[in-house]
């Protein structure tokens, strides 16, 4: 009896050595237009055994109803809000996520942000090609010995949390499901969200999207800020009301902003009308995980685990 091979669709993004490793060991389709188009993978999927997406891709229920042989998603990164996992777990699909492997590329994104922020960079750039001098209008910071408000202290929080004792910062941490802190080689202070509110000068943002983390960072957090921090968000865009934080802004109770994920991706019209080249923020296209290094990491990972999984 003939053994059928093992057929893989890819539809976004994968380093190119990696995916010819996979090609190796399996029947290999790459496709990226397909993240972009739902009726045409609902089509193609019945006849996989294996899914490899990042997070473009909306694998929900109907999707999956038609994926008769599927057995195995690999996620080419961390979060897993684009995939039904409530589904697949009942119906025995695995769903293996790259945890970990793009976690210094976001810690690095977040301190560069960071000192960008606190040194007004963005304001000066904007001022200087203006033709402006603002050398004395604008004032700046140092980053040593400010407060680090690390929410979400997972893998990727706690290497921003490394990065950032490095860089002379001083770590809060908040996480719902950490009663303690067990790794005694980060020298950081366990706290709530009130404390952290109010001592951070920094908040940076780690948190899985979930019902209870959906607009966590609202007005009434805002209000709470006491010491008008800058805000880093590189989890979900939903995590941070995107209103509140302009108001925020616009209102002084937060001192700048970085945004590497939005509420809608890519992001609607509406919202650019919100922002004034001369704020102090950054704005990226869900780039602080995706480095070349962090590809390759990333893509190895999944294509060793898809790998393992069947043979």
């Amino acid at each position: 009896m003939i053994k059928l091979m093992t057929k893989i669709l890819i539809t976004e993004f994968i380093n190119e050595d990696s995916l010819n490793n996979l090609k190796k060991k399996f029947e290999v389709k790459y496709d990226e237009k397909l993240c972009e188009n739902n009726k045409e993978l609902e089509k193609k999927i019945k006849d996989f055994d294996g899914l490899i997406v990042r997070n473009k891709t909306l694998v929900n229920s109907k999707i999956l109803d038609n994926a008769n042989n599927l057995k195995f998603i690999g996620r080419l990164g961390v979060g897993l809000d684009n995939i039904d996992t409530e589904y697949c777990k009942n119906n025995d699909i695995h769903v293996q996520p790259a945890t970990g492997m793009n976690a210094d590329s976001v810690a690095e994104y977040v301190l560069s942000s960071s000192l960008s922020l606190i040194k007004k960079i963005p304001m000066f750039h904007a001022g200087t090609i203006k033709g402006d001098w603002p050398r004395t209008a604008i004032k700046s910071a140092e980053l040593n010995q400010k407060y680090l408000g690390v929410i979400g202290f997972g893998i990727i929080g706690k290497k921003v949390a490394e990065y950032g004792l490095k860089n002379g910062l001083k770590i809060l941490a908040y996480d719902p499901y950490l009663k303690e802190l067990n790794d005694k080689q980060i020298n950081a202070e366990l706290s709530n969200l009130a404390h952290i509110y109010e001592r951070s000068d920094i908040i940076s943002l780690h948190l899985p999207l979930t019902e209870e983390t959906k607009n966590l960072i609202n007005k009434s957090s805002f209000s709470q800020m006491k010491k008008k921090p800058i805000i880093i968000n590189t989890s979900r865009g939903t995590v941070v009301n995107e209103n509140d934080l302009i108001d925020a802004y616009n209102e002084n109770l937060i001192s700048g902003f970085a945004l590497d994920v939005f509420e809608n991706e890519p992001i609607k019209s509406e919202f650019y009308k919100k922002i004034n080249p001369e704020m102090n923020c950054i704005l990226t296209p869900h780039i602080s995980g995706v480095t070349t290094e962090s590809n390759v990491r990333v893509s190895d990972f999944i294509v060793k685990k898809t790998i393992e999984f069947f043979n």
